[in-house]
Order: C-alpha cells, then sequence, then structure tokens
C-alpha cells in the first residue's frame, strides 16, 4: 500500500510540473493567460488534495478529499480542451497532459468506487441503524469538504 500512495504521490506531483511547465511555455496574451491561470490553479491543486487524503481521519473524509481531486482533474480537462480548441495552445503540446489527466481521473475514480464500497458493507441497508449510519457518513464527507 505504502509503495502505491507513494507512487500516486510521486505521479501527481509530476502532473503538477507538467502543468507549471505548460504554463510558463504559454503566450502572453489574455485569453491563454486567463485559462493558463485556472489550469495552473486546478492542476496543481490535485496533488495537494491527495497527500491531504492520507492525513485524514476518517474515511469519509478520505474520499471527500479524493473527490476533490477528481473534481480538480476534470476540471483541468476541461481547460485543457478549452487552450486546445481555442488555438492557443497545438494539440500536440498539449496530448500529454490531457492523457495523464484521464489516467489519474479513473486511478482516482477506482480508488473512490473501492473505498466507498467497503465502508457501504458495514452498514446495515434496510435498518433504521443503517440509515442513520449513512446520513452521519454523508454528513462527515459534506463537512469534510466545506472545511477543506
Amino acid at each position: 500500500m505504502k509503495d502505491e500512495r507513494k507512487d500516486l504521490r510521486d505521479r501527481t506531483k509530476a502532473f503538477a510540473l507538467l502543468v507549471i511547465r505548460m504554463y510558463s511555455s504559454l503566450p502572453k496574451t489574455t485569453e491563454a493567460q486567463v485559462m493558463g491561470k485556472q489550469v495552473l490553479q486546478s492542476g496543481t491543486s490535485v496533488g495537494a488534495n491527495y497527500r491531504e487524503a492520507y492525513c485524514a481521519r476518517p474515511k469519509a473524509e478520505f474520499i471527500a478529499k479524493l473527490g476533490d481531486s477528481l473534481k480538480e482533474l476534470d476540471e483541468s480537462n476541461y481547460w485543457f480542451e478549452l487552450l486546445d480548441e481555442s488555438g492557443v495552445v497545438a494539440t500536440s503540446g498539449i496530448e500529454a497532459l490531457h492523457r495523464e489527466c484521464d489516467e489519474l481521473q479513473a486511478i482516482f475514480t477506482a480508488i473512490v468506487k473501492k473505498c466507498k464500497s467497503s465502508v457501504s458493507k458495514f452498514i446495515p441497508q434496510n435498518s433504521y441503524v443503517g440509515l442513520m449510519l449513512l446520513a452521519i457518513f454523508t454528513t462527515i464527507a459534506k463537512k469534510s469538504k466545506e472545511q477543506g
């Protein structure tokens, strides 16, 4: 598990560094800089949220932080698409970033699904207690996201 965690820490950091280098190479036009700053923020937040997830205490907080990483990856993909389709960056210049973003999204999605299914195994689905536990779990996740 620790090797996988370190691997993903390294991979999200490498992704952030690629985003930083891409931003540095953008033209100095207003359009390029506005879109570039957006992707710079979302692309570098992925790894930070992932690291925060591993400091999370309850599993709900862990899942919420991974969800934040997923949102940042989705936003990054959006900005990559705009940079490409607007002609600010050539498709070849952003292709590797787009592909890595897609791969990271798939990895984070798989982790979140696995965590959610392991949590739901412990919650009785057709009982009052089960419904209460599910409500508590959902509330903790929401509060973690709001505070983060």
